[in-house]
């Protein structure tokens, strides 16, 4: 457990509901027990509705940030966003029992899954959280009817070097003041919600547990995972390079379809996004679960609007 720089629990709790309160209205929240600790889940959408999952970045994400995209995704699903075990936010680990490894993440999934009362799900993430949802999807393909990829991290492509060393002081020493600005950086020209930010900056200090990391899924896993795969990455992003992540992925997955979204960045992503994020998100999960033909991947083009 690490406890980094003054942290102050009212404060965090605080600027977690602000931005919980940009959800729709009747959103809930449900604790659901695992054997790695209660797990916090954000819930809306119609009781009958398919359900979606949906996985947070690393860090100071948290599930309140899908908050640009809920309205839209719970017209017709029961959307369910997960606070990560061990990650800012309102999951608490059991003691010293956290995920390490991949195969702990697959089981803290599959015991979530269970306890909600999911058997097969949409599922979604973002950064780390596509990362964890991808494993999940070749740990279990039968409980993942489609699943998409929000400018995911070491899926396909590594991190750039500049990003490395610009996110090195923020990792080693983090301050609110060093958070701002690593997230200025990343995120260029694009304009961030004041409430979101106050979360990142309010988390400096929270009690996180060492995220699992690597490897990346093995090529010959991805080139037999018979699950449709939406990829949609920033076009501005500075973490990797988009072109790169699309074309590797459309060489290894036999279902994928790719898309740009123009004028937003990594961090920007899910609650800065471009218009129509949501409606494309929709769109594709309310397609059949069938997947395309073997050997026709999608090609790349453009989702914003």
């Amino acid at each position: 457990m690490s406890a980094r720089g003054p942290y102050d629990a009212g404060r965090f709790r605080d600027a977690y509901d602000k931005v919980v309160a940009k959800w729709p209205a009747g959103t809930g929240a449900v604790t659901v027990p695992t054997p790695f600790g209660e797990t916090h889940v954000l819930v809306t959408g119609p009781a009958g509705g398919r359900p979606l999952v949906l996985l947070p970045g690393g860090g100071a994400a948290t599930s309140a940030s899908w908050y640009a995209q809920a309205a839209e995704l719970s017209r017709t699903h029961r959307v369910h966003a997960v606070d990560l075990i061990g990650a800012p936010g309102r999951s608490t680990p059991a003691g010293d029992r956290h995920p390490r490894t991949v195969a702990d993440l697959g089981g803290w999934l599959d015991a979530l899954l269970d306890g909600l009362g999911i058997g097969e799900t949409d599922l979604g993430g973002h950064s780390y959280g596509a990362w964890i949802a991808l494993h999940h999807a070749l740990h279990a393909p039968e409980r993942v009817r489609r699943l998409f990829l929000l400018d995911p991290t070491q899926c396909f492509a590594g991190f750039k070097a500049a990003y490395l060393l610009h996110a090195l002081p923020m990792l080693l020493r983090p301050t609110p003041r060093r958070v701002r600005a690593f997230l200025d950086w990343e995120t260029g020209a694009t304009p961030l919600d004041a409430d979101w930010l106050a979360l990142q900056e309010a988390a400096v200090g929270f009690p996180e547990r060492r995220p699992v990391t690597g490897p990346r899924p093995a090529p010959e896993a991805l080139r037999a995972l018979d699950v449709p795969v939406l990829l949609l990455l920033a076009g501005n992003s500075r973490t990797h390079d988009p072109a790169e992540v699309a074309a590797r992925a459309r060489t290894l997955l036999p279902h994928v379809e790719t898309d740009l979204l123009p004028g937003v960045s990594h961090h920007a992503l899910p609650q800065s996004a471009p218009p129509g994020l949501g409606r494309r998100l929709g769109d594709f999960l309310a397609a059949p679960a069938a997947p395309a033909a073997p050997g026709v991947p999608g090609a790349p083009g453009t989702a914003g609007e």
